[in-house]
């Protein structure tokens, strides 16, 4: 059984470790927090009343120079009846131990480890769904899952989702980071240049700090409080080193995408109306993308599948949930449009009223 403890982020949220052996750094650990919806009343439940995402478990997984912190996401879908789930990969967030470089992997492929180790915790969680022991309208074997993933979240569980076809079945996206800065063609151009130094000095780190830290002043004129109490050893005013081997891990995952894959579901794809790139502050990264070029993830995002659907959000940042509160406020209502639109959660309806299953 899953031995769950309090959170850092206290309130509602538990979190567990996920044990992925070890390597050259020492032990390597993936962490998992929950979030549960509380239980219906008893007048609810007399009535029948069930919440709009009541079937469904959300996996979320963050981005670069990141961890899970955002509560207000997490009790978007808990208010709904969704049970909640993040996962902080391997070294980064609550999963980075001593000595360990942060972030670091050469091959996006590894974090199939602990993707699969969250699902089948989420699965096999005895909780039945709601926070204090109430009781849902499904068993965890019987409700749907939905795949969130903000930047190179977003990327890893895209490639992990077109590895696990028929797993999940509904994959939102935050700002992915399906495509680098620059344009394909310049991708292409630096690839080989990467590879060589990821070959022999994996750890160099490969491109200067680029990061004038106006991402996190824009965050912190948004909603300061939350961006107040994120812990900075774990997601730092300016982005961590980025060295070679991490690098061309990327790179080759933007070349799969490039490419194109099938992740086998239905995609929402939540991004900002407009990038802006700069080497002095200006308000308008208020109010855009100041990490990622938006058209090019646009454009990127069309190779993920055959339903793809792209909201582009005026006025929002790069991590759309964390822009201006009327901002954000619109990213919320366009996901929940498009889920109650696409309700990923019907399979878990049919598995758990139709007795020929």
């Amino acid at each position: 059984m899953t031995q769950w403890r309090s959170d850092v982020l206290g309130d509602e949220f538990e979190c567990t470790d996920i044990d992925l052996g070890e390597d050259s750094e020492g032990p390597l650990i993936a962490t998992l927090v929950r979030a549960l919806p509380t239980p219906l009343g008893f007048w609810d439940r007399t009535l029948g009343r069930v919440r709009d995402l009541e079937h469904l478990d959300v996996l979320y997984v963050h981005g670069w120079s990141d961890y899970f912190f955002q509560k207000d996401l997490a009790r978007y879908f808990t208010s709904r009846g969704a049970r909640f789930f993040a996962l902080d990969l391997r070294k980064y967030g609550r999963s980075l131990r001593q000595g360990q470089t942060f972030g670091y992997t050469e091959r996006l492929e590894d974090y199939d480890t602990e993707i699969n180790a969250a699902i089948d915790i989420m699965r096999n969680d005895n909780t039945g769904g709601s926070r204090g022991g109430g009781a849902t309208a499904t068993t965890p074997n019987h409700r749907s899952l939905v795949l969130l993933g903000h930047s190179t979240g977003g990327l890893v569980l895209s490639l992990w989702a077109d590895r696990h076809r028929g797993v999940a079945d509904a994959l939102v996206l935050n700002s992915p980071w399906l495509e680098l800065q620059v344009s394909g063609a310049a991708r292409r151009a630096i690839a080989p240049v990467i590879n060589l130094h990821a070959r022999y000095s994996p750890h160099e780190i490969t491109l200067p700090q680029l990061d004038l830290g106006f991402y996190t002043q824009a965050q912190r004129a948004s909603d300061p409080d939350v961006v107040a109490a994120v812990n900075p050893a774990w997601r730092p005013d300016h982005t961590m080193p980025v060295r070679a081997g991490w690098l061309k891990a990327i790179i080759a995952g933007h070349e799969r995408i490039a490419a194109g894959i099938d992740v086998g579901m239905p995609v929402c794809i939540l991004l900002s109306a407009r990038s802006v790139f700069g080497l002095s502050w200006t308000d308008a990264m208020l109010r855009a993308d100041t990490v990622l070029d938006v058209d090019a993830v646009a454009r990127a995002g069309l190779r993920l599948g055959p339903s793809v659907t792209i909201e582009r959000i005026n006025g929002a940042l790069h991590d759309v949930f964390l822009s201006e509160a009327k901002v954000r406020e619109e990213a919320y209502q366009r996901m929940n449009r498009w889920l109650l639109g696409k309700r990923p959660f019907e399979r878990a309806l049919d598995t758990h009223h139709s007795p020929s299953r």
